[in-house]
């Protein structure tokens, strides 16, 4: 386990990460038990991405965010991960604050995002609100979560 102290320098990047670094750190989610992600559906998943923020702790990728949007009318912040020895320090929210900024620069109106089951503070937190149950949006789920 890394330790994750106040003394550790944590390097902001506005750039994709390397495909390799990305499944590592998306293993420790959860959100892929039967470990259908590879290094090369990561590079794929990865391509579309309009901004992202990566956040690193020397050469090792650390933390995660990216924005999926046509970078004029709607962003959608999608795999905002946060290694677990770096959670609580910050990083998620420099990640996030920094998405934001970035629509905000392009005067994008429409941000939204997928939040992870529990976290719904942190991002209230940083100004996202729920939406109501009436609102528009649906999600179209498949069974037990395997890709449709």
């Amino acid at each position: 386990m890394l330790d994750a102290t106040p003394a550790t320098v944590i390097e902001y990047r506005a750039e994709v990460p390397e495909p390799a670094a990305f499944v590592r750190l998306f293993s420790t989610t959860g959100w892929d038990p039967q470990g259908h992600l590879t290094v090369e559906s990561a590079a794929e998943a990865l391509a579309p991405t309009w901004y992202a923020v990566s956040a690193y702790a020397g050469d090792r990728l650390v933390g995660i965010g990216r924005i999926i949007g046509d970078g004029v009318l709607h962003a959608l912040l999608v795999d905002v991960i946060v290694d677990p020895a770096y959670r609580h320090a910050g990083v998620g929210s420099v990640i996030v604050e920094r998405l934001v900024a970035e629509c905000r620069r392009h005067r994008i109106v429409d941000v939204q995002l997928f939040c992870a089951y529990g976290v719904r503070p942190f991002y209230e937190r940083l100004g996202f609100a729920a939406r109501p149950d009436d609102a528009p949006g649906m999600e179209l789920v498949a069974g037990d979560r395997q890709p449709v």
